[in-house]
């Protein structure tokens, strides 16, 4: 990098943290401002920060490295994760769901579906530890990956560069809280939105891929040789045939298939981490929706992105030399094809991306803690000042450890395949069961929850290493934590009593969610009980159309960079009938809410 580089990059930061000044009094104010915003964010600024918080440099990279190693087949991979298929769940019906209860976390949500006896604590303090304990995995993931990036570029160690990319974010998160962040997120998702079109522009215009070519296989000598046809092939095999690390990805067919019900697991589930604090902060049901799809619309041109780096990374290979860590392509293009002033541009565009998503795990993570056990349990009687205090301790402590526990960590592929997939798929399975099942209790949901979580670990640490890069590693990953939690769920509540009567009506009647609700439906009066019906369907049949909607969209910017005009026209058809389809299933019922009324009401 020249002068002006570091002057762009120095401009950037300096900006970021005078947002964190400028609105530290704002967040100050207390705990719905500083987690929450006030709940006054319009949604489309809702919309923008989840995009950015979203676009990690992380992600970025893996899935850079799957679209140069595999192609389209590099999307279907990151069904399990980076194509953030849970929104379309979200957009259709869970981010409503989510909203409705008007809590500040998902561990305060138990106390509304579980009520405030033992059992609503059990699952309410277990919730906010699970979600604290991921948060610090994602957080060790995500500084890994940042410390690539950055350390290639500054000429640092990699672990000193995470460090001081997480410190900076830190300073910002901890002074203005969810409000200068979604600012910030708005800065920050310019300078991406700039990143996708210049990198996408090199791309066109640079590259024209030969009929064969080769390509770098991590944990592997042999190279992989593709034919275009074959690379860029829209449609998935059942099978292929990769050396080294992605060995465990040869069983193509039944691996997307397990990731798909991992999503619709997680997507009905309403899990998603720091994603769903957007979504409590929405002012009504149809903002909730709004900034959903502007959300997706949004993410979207990140799959240009990502394949406009591999697309150049393979023309790298055929002129230059072979990269030997598809990691650290993202680094090596930059470094290689972007000219001086825009290379610091582009930079600071992968801060930002880095920096938006440490900001809202940060600030999510340190909600769990003040809110449901802080405030709940230790110090109720707390100020807003000594909680807003305990907010930003906690976000330091969060950062801390996550940054300690990251040290151990050298594939970025491997820990994120099993947060998503192993600890992920452990943590849904008592998250999908409080929503639709009346006689799920809190002390299923605790006792399955930590089953997911203690087989998730001992799958990795015990059962993986017989399996490490072997096709089956990822059945591992998935159905040792799943079955686990789900036994762990099903037992415990079958042997201890069911939640008091009228905390599940009151659920019901506020939520009003499909399932095995018995009486607490039948409660109703039959015109509302039809209302909610015909929501209910229309629901459901908007999410089977919402999926494939979000695949196509995200499918058309990789074809586009791959210039495979035919698979183009073929995709921009089916995403237009998608789209008719979700406007009337889904998108003009949006402001239309159902008046939950009861017999005794009449």
């Amino acid at each position: 990098m020249q002068l002006i580089d570091y002057v762009i990059i120095l401009l950037y930061l300096a900006g970021t943290l005078a947002i964190g000044a400028i609105y530290e009094k704002k967040a100050s104010k207390g705990l719905e401002s500083f987690f929450l915003g006030d709940r006054s964010l319009p949604w489309w600024m809702l919309g923008v920060s989840g995009m950015a918080a979203n676009t990690d440099l992380a992600g970025t990279m893996v899935i850079s490295a799957l679209i140069y190693a595999l192609g389209t087949k590099g999307l279907y991979i990151e069904i399990r994760g980076g194509v953030v298929l849970i929104m379309a769940f979200l957009m259709t019906f869970m981010g409503k769901w989510n909203r409705r209860a008007q809590v500040m976390t998902m561990a305060e949500w138990m106390k509304f579906r579980f009520g405030s006896g033992k059992q609503g604590k059990a699952a309410r303090i277990i919730s906010a530890v699970a979600t604290i304990l991921f948060s610090i995995g994602t957080m060790s993931y995500f500084s890994v990956a940042g410390g690539k990036f950055i350390g290639q570029f500054l000429g640092m160690d990699d672990r000193l560069a995470s460090i001081i990319l997480i410190f900076l974010t830190l300073i910002y998160t901890v002074a203005s809280g969810f409000y200068g962040g979604v600012v910030a997120d708005l800065f920050q998702g310019g300078l991406i939105f700039v990143a996708v079109i210049y990198v996408s522009c090199v791309a066109l215009f640079t590259v024209d891929l030969p009929e064969t070519f080769t390509v770098a296989i991590p944990g592997s000598t042999t190279p992989k040789t593709w034919t275009l046809s074959e690379w860029s092939s829209i449609v998935p095999s059942p099978t292929i045939d990769l050396p080294g690390d992605y060995a465990i990805f040869n069983l193509f067919g039944g691996v997307v298939f397990f990731y798909l019900l991992k999503t619709f697991i997680e997507g009905c589930s309403g899990s998603g981490g720091y994603m769903l604090q957007r979504y409590l902060a929405a002012k009504s049901d149809r903002d909730a929706g709004l900034l959903s799809l502007f959300w997706i619309l949004l993410l979207s041109f990140r799959w240009p992105l990502v394949t406009s780096f591999a697309v150049l990374a393979i023309n790298y290979g055929l002129t230059r030399g072979t990269i030997t860590d598809p990691e650290r392509i993202l680094a090596t293009v930059i470094a290689e094809y972007i000219p001086v002033g825009m290379k610091g541009l582009l930079i600071a565009a992968f801060l930002a991306a880095a920096m938006s998503t440490f900001n809202a795990i940060i600030n999510a993570s340190a909600a769990y803690w003040v809110r449901d056990i802080y405030q709940a349990y230790i110090k109720p009687e707390a100020s807003d000042r000594e909680l807003i205090f305990q907010s930003r301790l906690t976000s330091v402590l969060v950062v801390v450890i996550g940054l300690l526990l990251s040290f151990n960590i050298t594939n970025v592929n491997d820990i994120w395949g099993w947060l998503t997939t192993g600890l992920g798929v452990g943590l849904a399975v008592p998250l999908l069961l409080r929503w639709y099942w009346w006689r799920f209790n809190g002390y299923g949901f605790a006792a399955g929850t930590v089953a997911g979580m203690l087989s998730a670990i001992a799958a990795q640490g015990i059962i993986f290493p017989f399996f490490q890069h072997t096709q089956y590693q990822e059945y591992i990953l998935f159905l040792v934590p799943s079955i686990c939690s789900l036994v762990g769920c099903i037992v415990v509540t079958l042997l201890t009593p069911p939640t008091q009567k009228s905390v599940m009506e009151n659920f019901y009647n506020v939520t009003r969610p499909f399932g095995f609700w018995g009486e607490m439906s039948r409660n109703l009066k039959p015109s509302t009980q039809a209302k909610i019906r015909a929501e209910n369907n229309r629901d459901i049949l908007a999410t089977f159309i919402a999926v494939p909607w979000q695949l196509v969209l995200f499918l058309i910017g990789i074809v586009v960079i791959m210039k495979q005009w035919e698979s183009v026209k073929i995709l921009t058809l089916a995403f237009l009938l998608l789209s008719i389809g979700l406007y009337f299933t889904w998108f003009k019922h949006l402001s239309k809410e159902v008046k939950v009324e009861t017999e005794k009401d009449t």
